[in-house]
């Protein structure tokens, strides 16, 4: 991670406090159910490599491993489950479809300065999915992970940029 990123993330975390997070009751068929954001499962195909880029790009922190099945990584109160080839979230849907990395869902994560970030992601080799959109909310780019895994970086309107 260069140190233009550590240093953004660290004045990141000095800003955003996050308490312990609220329940929310859930009501569905037959009972209600207590329920809170636990994280975003996504499906790789090297959790050791997963793992190195959340973590040296994107300064994730390692909370959970088990090569090579499985990991887990945060950033504050966002947990990403890295699920590789034989862990238990990667098994075959009843339909026998199987479940692959990619798609169009997402993790956004807030950024400021984008067009800095970009110029440092490029540096570093991480490899981009689209150009930078800039719209009435703000501006956003995505990246890729090593899986094909989309990461979108966005910076709101009106932030200010350095």
């Amino acid at each position: 991670m260069s140190v233009a990123i550590a240093e953004e993330k660290a004045r990141a975390c000095q800003l955003l406090k996050f308490g312990p997070p609220e329940r929310t009751r859930v009501e569905g068929v037959g009972s209600g159910m207590d329920a809170t954001f636990h994280g975003v499962r996504y499906q790789v195909t090297d959790v050791q490599r997963a793992v190195d880029f959340y973590t040296r790009r994107l300064g994730f922190t390692l909370e959970q491993q088990a090569l090579p099945a499985f990991a887990t990584v945060a950033l504050d109160p966002l947990r990403i489950y890295l699920s590789g080839p034989g862990a238990s979230g990667s098994r075959p849907l009843p339909s026998g479809d199987p479940q692959h990395p990619g798609g169009s869902n997402r993790v956004v994560l807030q950024v400021t300065d984008l067009p800095a970030v970009i110029e440092a992601m490029r540096g570093a080799g991480v490899p981009f999915r689209n150009a930078m959109e800039t719209g009435p909310g703000g501006k956003q780019i995505q990246v890729l992970d090593p899986d094909g895994n989309p990461v979108e970086l966005f910076e709101p309107a009106g932030a200010a940029s350095r």
